[in-house]
């Protein structure tokens, strides 16, 4: 097998001519200032670092563990990892020391880099698992990472990599026990880079500078959205980013007009919504508006078209899995060349993509009925790190003995090949015996006036086994009665389907990419029928 698919050699083949040309430029941040970023001095800083790696004779794919506020820096040390062959495991900076020892202790890195003011206690959990290299970086272009990279080589040389070799290992949420690393191979990676820059019609002429698309990136960088499908984007197709470290809704409108793509969470479009500066003069030059990690609402899916002009593309992809399915950007051949981008679904399966719904048999079940959704493709992750048993669970066989990933989401495909993701399985509520999805009772709590937006959980019931409970938040000036939603489903739902109480809350909790986290509201209402 060839040894040339180092993730890094396609990026850096993407890169313009004139490498003096900006890459990033930055809003002022931790640094004060705006700074700017030449496609050199990402090439020549992820040099030295992966030389910094390279002088530490660590085991071919060793682990190196981030957890670093969001900086340019940070993602030239991507770059680096696999520059130099090893493996890059991103952790969310809200982590704290119970889950960072778990997940030092469970990947075994060789490196961990974490922010300046965390090293005492990061040094600490990570020399008692026998980590022997600690260095720090923050977002204002300090730590001993930094220190001890500019005294190497700004040349590099890549380390061959096949396309099953290891890239990185995003580690899971655990919302349902420990978190799970899901391997993502440099071939996993690229594959679906190339597959999203050729369906999103990424441009590399015709932007506001003449030089094409031009992202403006708000998001993480220690998660799939922001690095694997928005970082990947840009530099692939030589882009330029705008680069912000925090999300500021003014400064981003403010933006637009330099730009032709932005990606985000539904969270990031309700907050512009609010800003009277969302016009259709400041979207004038934007070609993509992207939505993921978390369902859009219909409302703000119609109310950004109306104000904008454009309608958002809301696609859907795992942690296992990067990029699945996608709305169409141009018309689809595949399917009737539909173009339509429908609010409250995630559009087709990506090319290369197979996607199939199945019943707790394994059974493929017909056009538009609900079941577990399994798919199959050059995306699909290797596995969970050390966790054989989980990996076999996760995976299924079909009659021709073709391997699927079960994605653990619930959805349906309609006769016109749109998929609707109907909730995580995991969520179901199986209340006497019958199935209520929760995402069916929010669509219906969420179209009742003055409600902004709900959550429907599961709980303990002494009588039916488990029934549903509604957390409601309600939109600005409203006021809402949880008595008279539940009154008002009752006339509108089969009586099963209700929740058995409902609560008003001035928000619903969310991890940092905008996702609801209803572990948290099963864990606050789990004794209200004890």
């Amino acid at each position: 097998m060839s040894l040339d698919h180092n993730l890094y050699n396609a990026l850096r083949a993407a890169f313009p001519t004139d490498l003096d040309s900006p890459a990033i430029e930055t809003d002022a941040g931790a640094q004060g200032q705006a700074l700017v970023y030449s496609w050199r001095d990402l090439d020549r800083a992820s040099a030295m670092m992966a030389n910094l790696l390279a002088s530490l004779e660590l085991p071919p794919g060793s682990r190196i563990a981030v957890q670093v506020e969001k900086s340019v820096e940070a993602l030239a040390l991507y770059l680096a990892t696999l520059r130099a062959g090893h493996v890059y495991l991103p952790l969310n900076t809200a982590y704290q020391s119970g889950e960072m020892a778990y997940f030092i202790g469970n990947a075994e890195p060789a490196v961990v880099v974490c922010t300046p003011g965390n090293f005492g206690w990061v040094s600490k959990l990570a020399f008692q698992a026998g980590v022997s290299h600690v260095y720090t970086l923050g977002d204002d272009r300090s730590g001993s990472l930094l220190e001890r990279a500019v005294h190497h080589s700004d040349r590099h040389q890549p380390v061959p990599r096949a396309p099953d070799d290891l890239a990185a290992i995003l580690y899971t949420s655990g919302t349902t026990g420990r978190s799970k690393g899901a391997m993502l191979t440099h071939g996993n990676l690229l594959s679906n880079a190339r597959v999203l820059k050729e369906y999103w019609g990424w441009r590399t002429t015709g932007g506001p500078e003449g030089r094409g698309d031009v992202l403006i990136h708000t998001l993480p960088i220690f998660h799939v959205h922001g690095l694997f499908v928005a970082v990947h984007g840009a530099l692939l197709n030589g882009s330029k980013m705008l680069w912000y470290s925090r999300f500021d809704p003014k400064k981003i409108i403010a933006r637009l007009p330099e730009a032709t793509v932005f990606m985000g969470v539904p969270t990031l479009y309700v907050r512009m919504l609010a800003e009277p500066s969302l016009t259709r003069d400041a979207a004038r030059n934007m070609r993509l508006f992207v939505s993921g990690s978390a369902p859009l609402l219909i409302e703000t899916f119609n109310e950004w078209r109306e104000r904008t002009g454009h309608t958002i593309l809301e696609r859907y992809g795992m942690s296992e899995t990067v990029m699945l399915t996608s709305n169409p950007y141009a018309p689809d051949a595949r399917y009737q060349n539909q173009s339509e981008r429908r609010g409250g679904t995630v559009g087709f399966p990506l090319p290369g993509v197979e996607l199939r719904v199945s019943g707790d048999d394994g059974v493929a079940l017909p056009t538009g009925d609900i079941g577990g959704i399994q798919v199959r493709g050059p995306g699909v992750f290797q596995g969970y790190w050390r966790m054989p048993e989980k990996t076999a669970e996760e995976f299924t066989r079909d009659s021709q003995g073709q391997s699927w990933f079960k994605t653990g989401d619930v959805g349906k495909v309609d006769e016109r090949g749109y998929v609707t993701i109907v909730g995580r399985a995991k969520d179901l509520i199986i209340s006497g015996g019958y199935n209520v999805y929760p995402a069916e009772v929010e669509s219906y709590l969420n179209d009742l006036p003055g409600v902004m937006e709900s959550a429907v959980v599961g709980v303990p019931h002494p009588d039916f086994g488990e029934v549903g409970v509604a957390v409601v938040t309600a939109k600005p000036g409203a006021t809402l009665s949880a008595e008279d939603l539940i009154a008002t489903l009752k006339t509108k739902l089969a009586g099963y389907k209700i929740p058995k109480r409902c609560f008003v809350a001035t928000e619903l909790p969310r991890n940092a990419m905008g996702k609801v986290q209803k572990n948290v509201l099963r864990e606050q209402h789990k004794g209200l029928f004890a």
